[in-house]
């Protein structure tokens, strides 16, 4: 059977930047292992497959795929979905923002379209609260494993786990010339994180609106260049540190050493005591074709 299939750039209005997503629009029918099958085939960081929803309150059902592994849920692969399906007529254009449900691996969640002139031109997504746990690592360590000085740390900032889904290690920078510099070795940065599979998410603050950060991975892959995730865990560290004010926008900058530039919006609320970031970005189609499956 033929199945569409288009390749997106997520967090950027320019081709070949941000982060590369490939979607199936037409993923119904397709077994577990076969849709694994194929993202191995598509060998992106990850691919997603739309399905008829279960129920009858969402939309759409996303199924996301790593190469390896099927994911709940993640931040570009919901943004650059979401960009396409409303360019194709999925989602009804009207001036202004659009609220949809889609069913995910981790429940039935809302997105917001925003459209202007009959196009679509930014995706938001609201993650969960964000939950912060203290982190027992070694400073020396994690420095020698982002082959940085260790007073390229920033000694004003906590180094923290913050979780709006997955938990990342939030590693705060004195300066940007120090994320620029770095070269991370994954093996010792595996051993830094104890093999707990999450990333060190290595920022430094421009200004009270602007953040440079880079998401380092503790495999060979190395590096991502956009992270939907780490970037609303930022925004609530930011928040929780009182270096941001609720509700005001975040820019983040990401991808610049991997000649991959994103740019990824967040803004922080505040829901029953909880900290809630909003992820928001936008996506650029560069490639369609057919599937055989």
């Amino acid at each position: 059977m033929r199945r569409h299939f288009y390749q997106l750039d997520v967090f950027t209005d320019k081709p070949l930047a941000g982060n590369p997503l490939a979607v199936i629009t037409d993923g119904d029918g397709l077994s577990p292992r076969q849709m694994q099958a194929i993202a191995r085939e598509m060998n992106l960081s990850e691919t997603v497959f739309v399905q008829k929803p279960t129920g009858n309150r969402a939309l759409a059902r996303l199924r996301i795929f790593t190469t390896k592994r099927e994911l709940p849920l993640a931040g570009h692969p919901v943004i650059g979905t979401w960009f396409l399906l409303a360019q194709l007529g999925v989602v009804p254009a009207q001036e202004g923002s659009v609220h949809v449900l889609q069913q995910t691996g981790a429940g039935v969640l809302p997105v917001e379209i925003t459209f202007h002139e009959g196009r679509p031109v930014r995706v938001a997504m609201t993650q969960k609260h964000a939950e912060f746990r203290a982190a027992r690592v070694d400073r020396g360590a994690l420095a020698r494993a982002l082959a940085i000085s260790p007073r390229g740390l920033e000694p004003s900032l906590p180094i923290e786990y913050v979780s709006t889904g997955i938990f990342n290690l939030l590693v705060p920078l004195r300066r940007r010339s120090v994320l620029q510099t770095m070269e991370p070795n994954p093996p010792a940065l595996r051993r830094v994180l104890r093999d707990s599979g999450t990333m060190a998410y290595c920022f430094a603050v421009e200004n009270r609106n602007t953040v440079f950060a880079r998401g380092m991975l503790p495999w060979e892959i190395g590096e991502d260049p956009a992270t939907g995730s780490a970037a609303g865990s930022l925004g609530a560290y930011l928040v929780h540190q009182g270096r941001l004010k609720l509700a005001t926008p975040l820019e983040i900058h990401q991808g610049i050493e991997m000649q991959r530039p994103s740019r990824i919006r967040v803004e922080v609320l505040a829901q029953h005591g909880k900290l809630v970031p909003r992820v928001s970005g936008t996506a650029v189609r560069i490639m369609e074709g057919l599937l055989e499956s």
